[in-house]
């Protein structure tokens, strides 16, 4: 059995105009509860979507061939191709849907649903529930609970079902009906429909985690997003972006400043082809309030979740939100070193100036810390080694001065610190703190 629905598409050459869209039955696998007496009423479900473009396949040959330009001549008479590429595989004309189709996760599934009086008496007090079950749930997607009071004979209740798909797997349409015959008896039929929700994107994400204490502010971390389309067909990428937690601001890296204007890393063009892979950037920074308190900070695992809204061949919009995005939060123990100031040239066998910052990370106890400098093969410390710093309160920070002298060229490595805790005779080692290019004293470095 056939409807038809008026549909208003918008052409890629922007202009309008309307179509007669034949809906057809869906055919999808169905189970029916088989009825102990025939039914007076009919109940037809059909999926509601939205044609494809037309592709031809173009037959042709060489000039030289037995059929000459016969071929080349009845494509460009073809009306459903394209004047001048002809032998592509593009059209104009806009394709009925002949089948049930695929649903991805994060699109909206229509349904038109009605159901006819076949019978030649009046029915009375119908009712028409649709229920969608999912693994997890049962929902209620009929317009209206009520019933209707008569249904006279060549006639039909009508209605149109929406639901934005938020799980994959086995979904089943349930469409019940029942009504009351003129004798006074009491009917009941179900249907039920099944389709398959399938999973349009892969997304994958990676953390780098990226100390920025010369800015004065604690850790960084960087998200990257690798998202791919793993449907049969093109996506137009609306918007990809990252909602952070409560504790993190976000800054997206995607775009390049041009001219004074803010352009994508991805071009004018932010179409996804099949099984094609986007990466987004994102650094997200503590706030303020966050960042001084070393404790909290570290313990903080929930970074945000990712926003995707993308569009199909002919604008329908899909949309998906990942789950709470999680990392594992950098372990710094009691004692946390960290460098707040130091130059990235040196003059070889000349004293350079690095400043630390030294951090007690227990929320608990109270630190007697001593300093050792211990020399390598190539960085050699200038002060006083084993000195005392004096006591460091839970979750507080000293900053501290030091001397180094390099004596041999290229990109040296910074190590050999020591931090010794009194109280619980502990030492903390640190080594390959940072790196410095040191040059030789002829070479001017630019301050």
């Amino acid at each position: 059995m056939r409807f038809c629905i008026n549909y208003k598409f918008q052409c890629a050459t922007s202009v309008s105009f309307t179509r007669q869209c034949i809906v057809s039955k869906v055919p999808i696998k169905m189970e029916v509860n088989p009825p102990k007496q025939e039914h007076l009423l009919a109940l037809k479900v059909m999926r509601l979507t939205k044609p494809t473009l037309f592709t031809n396949i173009p037959v042709t040959c060489e000039e030289k061939d037995l059929p000459g330009d016969l071929f080349n001549q009845l494509m460009r008479d073809d009306p459903s191709t394209v004047n001048g590429a002809e032998i592509l595989m593009l059209g104009e004309m806009l394709t009925l849907p002949q089948n049930f189709g695929n649903i991805f996760l994060g699109e909206t599934f229509s349904s038109y649903i009605s159901v006819h009086n076949d019978s030649n008496q009046v029915v009375k007090d119908i009712l028409v529930k649709a229920d969608l079950q999912t693994s997890s749930q049962r929902l209620n997607l009929s317009a209206s609970n009520a019933a209707v009071a008569e249904l006279k004979p060549d006639c039909c209740i009508d209605d149109v079902i929406h639901h934005e798909v938020k799980e994959i797997g086995t979904h089943i349409l349930v469409c019940a009906v029942s009504y009351t015959t003129q004798g006074g008896e009491k009917m009941y039929f179900r249907k039920f429909f099944k389709f398959q929700v399938l999973k349009p994107l892969d997304v994958k994400t990676k953390f780098y985690n990226a100390e920025s204490d010369l800015s004065s502010v604690t850790d960084e971390v960087f998200l990257e997003a690798q998202i791919q389309n793993i449907t049969t067909s093109p996506m137009f990428m609306e918007k990809v972006s990252l909602e952070p937690s409560i504790m993190y601001n976000v800054a997206e890296l995607n775009s390049v400043n041009q001219a004074g204007e803010c352009v994508t890393t991805f071009g004018t063009r932010t179409y996804l082809q099949p099984m094609d892979t986007r990466q987004y950037l994102y650094c997200l920074k503590p706030k303020k309030e966050f960042a001084e308190k070393a404790g909290i900070i570290k313990g903080v695992t929930v970074i945000g979740k990712l926003d995707i809204v993308w569009k199909t061949n002919l604008g329908e919009r899909g949309r998906l939100q990942t789950s709470q995005l999680q990392r594992m939060a950098p372990g710094y123990g009691d004692v946390r070193l960290s460098l707040e100031a130091i130059p990235d040239t040196v003059n070889l066998e000349e004293p350079f100036h690095i400043t630390c910052k030294i951090t007690n990370c227990s929320s608990e106890r109270t630190m007697d810390l001593v300093l050792e400098m211990c020399n390598t093969n190539s960085i050699h410390w200038c002060g006083i080694s084993g000195r005392q710093l004096g006591k460091l309160h839970p979750s507080s920070s000293l900053c501290l001065a030091l001397t180094l002298l390099s004596s041999v060229q290229g990109l040296q490595s910074i190590s050999g610190l020591r931090l010794t805790d009194t109280f619980l005779k502990r030492t903390y080692e640190y080594d390959d703190i940072a790196q410095v290019c040191v040059v030789s004293s002829a070479i001017k470095v630019e301050s």
